[in-house]
Order: C-alpha cells, then sequence, then structure tokens
C-alpha cells in the first residue's frame, strides 16, 4: 500500500434518528410553519438530508412573545446559580450526544467528521460550562454593579460553524438572563433544531430559547422586531451593514462579527515545520469556510521559496473526501453558491497575473468541491489580496522588513485576526502591538477558548464574544432603563405602554 492509498473509515450515518421533516422550536415545542418548508441537502453528495420549516413573520411573532413571556415570568426571576444549573446541564447533555452531533455536523455542513469530533463539539460544551460558571458573577462581567439582562435576544448565525456560533450566541445570554429566538443558516439548521431536543431533555423552561428557521427574510424579522432588545450576528459585512442600518436608533444593543482577510506572517527566524502546519491550520481548515482564516500568507523574501517548496509539498499529503470518513483532510465546499463565488475569485486571480497551484485531488463526481489551492506572485491590490473567499485559496505576499510586514498586514479593510511566527518573542510582542486586528495568534492559528475574547475591528464588526467581554455584551448597567416598547407586557403578562425615551 503507496503512501497515499489507505482504507476509507467512514462514521456510520446509523447514529443518526433523523426525522423526516422539522418544525420551528418555539416555546418549548416544535411547531409548524407557516410557509414553505426547504430541503438541507449534504454538500458532499447533495442528497436531501431532510426537510426545515421556513418561519413567516408571524411565526417570529409567536417566537418573540414566547421569548418575552420566558423572560418576564420565568428567567428574569430565577437567581444566577439556577440559570447556570441549566446550562451545566445543557452542556453535560452535548457531550453525551457529542457523537451524534458530530455526524450530523458534518453530514450537513460538510466539514470533515475529525473537526466536527475533536473541535467544534468539544468547543460547543466548553462554552456553556463557561458560561454556566459565570451565570452567578454577574457583578464581575465589567457592566457594573447589579447588572441586568437586556431581555429577549435576536441572534443570527452563519452557516460554516453552525453549532459552535449557536454556542458563542445562546450560552453568555442566557447565562446573563436573557431569553434567546435564533435563527440559524438556511443551508445549516440541523444541528440547531436536535439543539432544541436537547433543550427539551434538560427541561429549559419553555420559551427560553426559540429557533426559527429559513432564508434571510427570517433573519432581517427577527433583527427587526420591536420586542427583540439585543441583536447579535455574525456572518458576511454586507450583511452586518444591513443590520446596523436596520438597528440604528433603536436603543437595541448590537454585536456584529463579520468578514475576514486574516495576514498570517511568517519571519525568517520562525520555526519552519511548525509554521507550514499552522499556516495549513489558518487557511484549509473547515475548507477555508472560516472569518479569521489565514488566507493572506506573508514570508520574509529570504526564506519564500522554501516556504511554498514545503507548504506545496505539504498539501499534497491532504485527503479531499467524503466528510464522514475519519481520514478526510479537506471536506465538500457547503453550497453550489459559495463554490461558485471561489471558483470566480480564483479565476479573477489568475486573470490578474497571480500564478495558480492547485493540489492534484481526485473531485468526486457529485457534490460540492475545491482543491487546496496557492497563489504567488500576489500583490497588495489584487482582488484575491483584499476580498474574502472564504474557501481553500491562499494568497502569498512577501515582504523584506518587519515596518513592510506590518504595513501589508494592516493593509486591508479587515481587522479581525492575524498571525506571527518568529523565534523572538519581542519581535512578536512588538509587531502584534502594531496590528490593527482582534485576537493575534503567536505561532499558532485558529486555536480558540471560552475565556478568550474575539471580534475584530473596521469591517470585521464591533463588540466581543468569549470571555467576560463577551458576557457584558448581553447586559445593561443598572442605571440604564430597559427599552420601552409600545405593546411590550410587564412581568404579569399584561400589556403596557411605552415609556418616554423609549424607540421601535
Amino acid at each position: 500500500m503507496g503512501f497515499l492509498d489507505y482504507a476509507p473509515a467512514p462514521e456510520s450515518r446509523s447514529i443518526l434518528a433523523l426525522k423526516d421533516e422539522y418544525g420551528l422550536f418555539i416555546d418549548g415545542e416544535f411547531v409548524e410553519g407557516r410557509g414553505a418548508s426547504f430541503a438541507t441537502i449534504s454538500p458532499a453528495d447533495e442528497s436531501r438530508i431532510a426537510m426545515i420549516a421556513h418561519a413567516s413573520d408571524e411565526d417570529v411573532d409567536l417566537a418573540v412573545a414566547a421569548a418575552r413571556r420566558a423572560y418576564t415570568k420565568v428567567w428574569s426571576k430565577m437567581s444566577g446559580r439556577d440559570r447556570g444549573k441549566y446550562l451545566f446541564r445543557i452542556a453535560r447533555l452535548v457531550q453525551e450526544r457529542a457523537r451524534e452531533l458530530a455526524v450530523a455536523e458534518s453530514l450537513d455542513n460538510g466539514k470533515p467528521i475529525k473537526e466536527s469530533r475533536d473541535v467544534d463539539v468539544p468547543l460547543v460544551a466548553s462554552w456553556f460550562f463557561y458560561y454556566a460558571g459565570w451565570a452567578d458573577k454577574l457583578d464581575y462581567a465589567g457592566a457594573g454593579p447589579n447588572p441586568q439582562a437586556h431581555g429577549v435576544a435576536g441572534q443570527v448565525i452563519p452557516w460554516n460553524f453552525p453549532l459552535l456560533m449557536l454556542a458563542w450566541k445562546v450560552a453568555p445570554a442566557l447565562a446573563a438572563g436573557n431569553t434567546v429566538v435564533l435563527k440559524p443558516a438556511e443551508t445549516t439548521s440541523l444541528t440547531a433544531l436536535i439543539f432544541a431536543e436537547i433543550l427539551q431533555q434538560a427541561d429549559l423552561p419553555a420559551g427560553v430559547v426559540n429557533i426559527v428557521t429559513g432564508a434571510g427574510a427570517t433573519g432581517a424579522a427577527v433583527v427587526r422586531h420591536p420586542d427583540v432588545d439585543k441583536v447579535a450576528f455574525t456572518g458576511s459585512t454586507a450583511v452586518g451593514r444591513e443590520i446596523a442600518r436596520a438597528v440604528a436608533g433603536t436603543g437595541k444593543a448590537l454585536t456584529l462579527e463579520l468578514g475576514g482577510k486574516a495576514a498570517n506572517i511568517v519571519f525568517d527566524d520562525a520555526p519552519i515545520d511548525q509554521a507550514i502546519e499552522g499556516i495549513v491550520n489558518g487557511i484549509f481548515f473547515n475548507q477555508g469556510h472560516v472569518c479569521c482564516a489565514g488566507s493572506r500568507l506573508l514570508v520574509q523574501e529570504s526564506i519564500h521559496d522554501e516556504v511554498i517548496d514545503r507548504l506545496k509539498e505539504r498539501l499534497s499529503t491532504l485527503r479531499l473526501g467524503d466528510p464522514l470518513d475519519k481520514n478526510t483532510d479537506i471536506g465538500a465546499i457547503n453550497s453550489a453558491e459559495q463554490l461558485a463565488r471561489i471558483r470566480e475569485l480564483s479565476q479573477v486571480g489568475e486573470d490578474e497575473g497571480a500564478e495558480r497551484w492547485t493540489a492534484d485531488c481526485v473531485i468526486p463526481d457529485k457534490g460540492f468541491w475545491f482543491a487546496p489551492t496557492i497563489f504567488t506572485g500576489v500583490e497588495a491590490s489584487h482582488r484575491i489580496a483584499r476580498e474574502e473567499v472564504f474557501g481553500p485559496v491562499l494568497s502569498v505576499l512577501t515582504f523584506r522588513t518587519p515596518a513592510e510586514a506590518i504595513a501589508k498586514a494592516n493593509n486591508t479593510p479587515y481587522g479581525l485576526s492575524a498571525g506571527i511566527w518568529s523565534d523572538k518573542g519581542s519581535r512578536i510582542l512588538a509587531v502584534a502591538d502594531q496590528l490593527r486586528a482582534g485576537v493575534v495568534w503567536a505561532n499558532t492559528f485558529n486555536r480558540f477558548d471560552p475565556s478568550s475574547p474575539f471580534g475584530g475591528y473596521k469591517e470585521s464588526g464591533y463588540g466581543r464574544e468569549g470571555g467576560k467581554q463577551g458576557l457584558a455584551a448581553y447586559l445593561r448597567p443598572a442605571s440604564a432603563a430597559p427599552r420601552a416598547v409600545a405593546g411590550r407586557t410587564d412581568a404579569k403578562g399584561e400589556a403596557v405602554a411605552a415609556k418616554k425615551g423609549g424607540a421601535a
């Protein structure tokens, strides 16, 4: 058997007990949606997995009303310690159903099972464990003494990390005392709906978390709903701008985690073997479907050729194929639309004069696939060096001095993350201090921990997720009055009029 020959080791789909159709999760129960259902498919072979309900504006109204009742009557009256018990229970159930969740995530999203199993799902449990511990310590979150929850949080999450982004949003919101209306991405709603079953297992009070599925119009209905007090969104910069405009003047709190075009800077004294693995992890993890992906590689001129040769050699060993195969390194692109964009920008890269190299991979006949690709000879003005490809495509630029590396790294409208590779700690600290990026990794890349805040600058959004900063985003100072909205109900469920100063 040759080096690249191997026996497939597929994870079994039989562990899943999927329904043919999934409804909306409102007020603790699955209910039918008023809109036409749509199919969620496996991007690996385009086969239908299940039918998903499409929420109408009326469905969103019901979900927000359920969240408001749960907030006023149950969740806001519960002690932080008791709220934390529910989060601990959810975390343990995620661990118990980890294998099932990982298979469902890879089936619906297209990412390799070893990433879902070893990264995504363990981090989901970690996020709930971490914020469970914060639930009775809100005074220390940095929002002032006796901080208060905003109320109802409307959350819209993307398709690249469906379950993990759910945890990033839901866990701190619940710990802070908010209730939630969550809208998962249209192409990856499956694990959010399985998570709803976990909420039922945990006996979470009805209405504390509501999940409405659908397309962009459903997310817009959640964001614009007058009785939503806090909006949290992860996704594209273009949609983030629309949300910021929609929320402006309403008094709603807002957190935006948007696109990125991260620089991964490799100095001539870097540990090359370690750096090569970091480069691969930085851009080819999750097929490059990562907002903080190290998609711009900045290499010091003196080691450029060695790094590129070593990188091509390493990429030639990556296995592209069935996401459920435990040997797979590169899974499927999430959708036909995303594949078309990756192909378009890759062609632009060639047209701009950059040199393209693509790993020699066997592309399956069905599904959405794109082999790992490197562009060298890239200029800072090229579109592939400035626009977010969101796929397994790496642009390589060179630099001579640290000052030039910093200038090129910061020459982007984004500012989400960056990586630095060097043996000199003083150089790492000096460069990191000048990078306009929310997260800077030193001699590693794409490392996440629930205690560490994550977020960006410029067109990468504002606000932080993770750590106590992510918790503070779901709290308001006790001195700040809650938003007043016409038609809102009080703790007894009776309608109250809007007070002076409120806006909707």
